[in-house]
């Protein structure tokens, strides 16, 4: 019997049987909405957080930290040679150093009732080398970057400079003499006493949040030179490392690695990072994935039960098939193609509906994820609301389909090859 015989054989007979045909494909159509709505909710949730993290963090900057990064205080410094030996390293587009000041409290000499603002990290860096490594978090809300040979300014950040949720209450401008009292360790001479200095504001930040892992908007920076002249120190406390190139970044923070004695930095490469985040959410997407397999498994009990019982309601059909010349391989190509159809009329429905699944569930789910408002200087800036977008993949539905159709013919293989083998005279016997 020819193939489109076959098929308007098995399409007929399901024709027939409206109802047993409709809840069979039911089951199927759960299953492949399952699939693709926790497919496409899971991906497009991976990306999202992806494209997250790719913003937020500067994949071509590297942090060198001495030690661990749960170490303490207790800790090994930098100085020069190490940042010139970073630089030497082919990739490495610029290296500079950061030294940790501490806590700080800062007096506006030009204000008449001035009240003191703790700012919460205080650090000395090379203005102009520091500003080639972060250029998208160095921009002025007032003021300019200062003179690379000026060593007696500073800059403020955002939050530093507007401490209340008040953005009209600014704490300094361009120009303004800033009085900032320091804690001198027992290392420095007068030994462990508080000591003021002034510095004039050369700018003042914008509003950045928090790309990375530190938030400017709570730092204020002094130039390193002039912090190494307090604090009688030619070493620093952090190594950034800006790269050429992102994808290189994992090679060069294992060659900057190896200039150093075993286990005496630690280098924070955010493409590692975020690799690994994102290879985590692979496999939760899997799972879920996984998950929703089992009810078409399910579907393909019942596809295999409602074939059972078909088989036995057409044993007297198959017999006159069989009586006037058709082969067993005919009657069990037209029970496949029964099962074949019914995957692929439940896996396209399936495919729709699961679109419309991922859609619903993404709404539903993105009103959960509200944006944060904190606003003390001591705690991390208000973020964006994240929504929730499905990502519909080509692969992933033609996976699904061609599973829905596999699913099906296997579950359908033992009661079709029970059909075929029927004896065409027994069979025409059967009442």
């Amino acid at each position: 019997m020819k193939s489109t015989k076959i098929l308007a054989s098995a399409w007929d007979s399901m024709a027939q049987r409206k109802l047993r045909t409709s809840l069979t494909t039911l089951s199927v159509v759960i299953g492949i909405t399952a699939i693709i709505g926790l497919a496409s909710l899971g991906e497009g949730f991976r990306l999202e957080i992806r494209d997250r993290m790719q913003s937020g963090f500067e994949l071509d900057n590297l942090t060198v930290i001495p030690g661990s990064l749960f170490a303490g205080l207790a800790r090994d410094r930098f100085t020069d040679e190490d940042i010139q030996r970073i630089s030497n390293i082919l990739g490495v587009k610029l290296a500079t150093q950061v030294m940790q000041v501490g806590n700080v409290t800062l007096y506006n000499v030009n204000k008449s009732a001035n009240e003191p603002v703790r700012a919460f990290v205080a650090t000395a860096v090379n203005f102009t080398d520091f500003a080639k490594v972060f250029p998208d978090r160095f921009v002025f809300e007032d003021g300019e970057l200062p003179e690379r040979d000026r060593n007696d300014t500073m800059i403020i950040g955002y939050r530093v400079n507007h401490p209340t949720e008040n953005e009209t209450t600014t704490f300094a401008f361009a120009n303004d003499t800033i009085a900032v009292t320091l804690e001198l360790p027992q290392s420095v001479p007068p030994y462990h006493r508080q000591e003021n200095y002034t510095f004039t504001v050369a700018g003042t930040l914008q509003k950045r949040g928090t790309p990375g892992i530190t938030n400017f908007d709570y730092w204020i920076f002094i130039p390193l030179q002039r912090a190494r002249e307090i604090y009688y120190t030619e070493e620093s406390d952090l190594i950034f490392i800006k790269v050429h190139n992102p994808e290189e970044s994992e090679k060069i923070a294992k060659q900057a690695e190896e200039l150093f004695p075993p286990f005496k930095v630690t280098i924070l490469v955010p493409l590692t990072f975020i690799n690994q985040v994102d290879r985590i959410l692979s496999i939760v997407q899997i799972f879920l994935m996984a998950i929703a397999s089992i009810s078409l498994l399910v579907a393909g009990i019942g596809i295999m039960n409602i074939m059972t019982v078909s088989v036995m309601e057409r044993t007297r059909e198959i017999g006159i098939l069989k009586a006037i010349g058709a082969k067993s391989r005919t009657v069990l190509a037209m029970f496949l193609t029964e099962a074949m159809l019914i995957g692929i009329v439940g896996g396209l429905i399936g495919v729709f509906l699961g679109y419309g699944l991922s859609y619903g569930l993404a709404y539903i789910l993105s009103g959960f994820v509200q944006p944060q408002h904190q606003d003390t200087i001591f705690q991390t800036p208000e973020t964006q609301r994240m929504a929730i977008n499905p990502a519909f993949s080509a692969g992933w539905t033609v996976i699904a389909l061609v599973f829905a159709i596999i699913v099906c013919i296997i579950f359908a293989l033992y009661p079709a090859r029970k059909a075929a083998k029927l004896n065409p005279v027994e069979a025409l016997r059967y009442e």
